[in-house]
């Protein structure tokens, strides 16, 4: 589950950058709308929102561009986006009823706490997408069950506490993703900190699918000095990446 930056590395990279994903492998193609304080990213991902802002991306050009490729991509498409944006823009149900329109098929809200997420899930039920929250390896026993018994897509597990970013080391998911198994049977997708296909091997022994996020964004920000086109560029990575899949306990 490639993690993509709207807007970056160019204001118009996107569509080339999901089918080039989807070639790739991706069955899932996690797309960030740029945010100009975002939630827990690093310092990767954090300056390439900050670049795409600064190209001018909003979320209505992030809509318009998967609208205009949809039709070309099977792959399930899920929007990152902050409440703050979403509250900005309307509130949940217009939001979400864009996007949907649009052709996205679920939202990751970082920083929606659930006693706070109620009209967001019921905007999505109503326009028939999905909806994953967070769960990290510090949330308490009782709130994980409560968090994950909400999730509709998937649930999304942090790897790791604290920011994005690549690190050398694969995270440990054995525990988290067992303890969210216990509480629900809907999906668990594992992300934060998985850099390399060995990382994403160790971690699909457990969950049910893996975000890579910094690691193809650092590598995409970089296609400038090769002159590699995004859809390329894209397909290669993730291409790369899911050659960790086929692990299972």
């Amino acid at each position: 589950m490639p993690f993509l930056v709207a807007g970056d590395p160019a204001v118009d990279s996107l569509p080339g950058a999901l089918k080039g994903c989807e070639r790739g492998g991706a069955s899932v193609i996690e797309v960030g709308i740029p945010f100009s304080d975002p939630i827990a990213d690093g310092p990767v991902i954090a300056a390439a929102m900050h670049r795409a802002l600064q190209r001018g991306v909003t979320p209505a050009m992030v809509f318009e561009q998967i609208a205009g490729v949809r039709a070309e991509i099977r792959a399930a498409i899920v929007v990152m986006v902050s409440v703050s944006i979403v509250t900005r823009l309307g509130g949940g149900v217009r939001f979400v009823r864009q996007a949907a329109e649009a052709g996205v098929d679920g939202f990751i809200f970082p920083d929606a706490p659930l006693e706070e997420s109620e009209q967001l899930l019921g905007a999505a039920r109503d326009a028939g997408v999905a909806v994953s929250l967070l769960v990290s390896p510090t949330t308490r026993p009782e709130r994980l069950v409560q968090i994950a018994q909400a999730c509709t897509g998937f649930v999304y597990v942090l790897a790791r506490a604290g920011l994005t970013g690549e690190r050398s080391d694969a995270p440990s998911v054995g525990g988290v993703v067992g303890a969210v198994r216990r509480a629900t049977q809907t999906p668990v997708v594992c992300g934060f900190g998985v850099s390399t296909a060995d990382h994403v091997r160790e971690v699909s022994r457990y969950a049910d699918g893996v975000i890579v996020g910094s690691a193809i964004v650092r590598r995409l920000a970089e296609l400038g000095s090769t002159g590699e086109p995004v859809e390329m560029a894209c397909e290669r990575l993730v291409r790369e990446f899911a050659s960790g899949l086929g692990g299972g306990v």
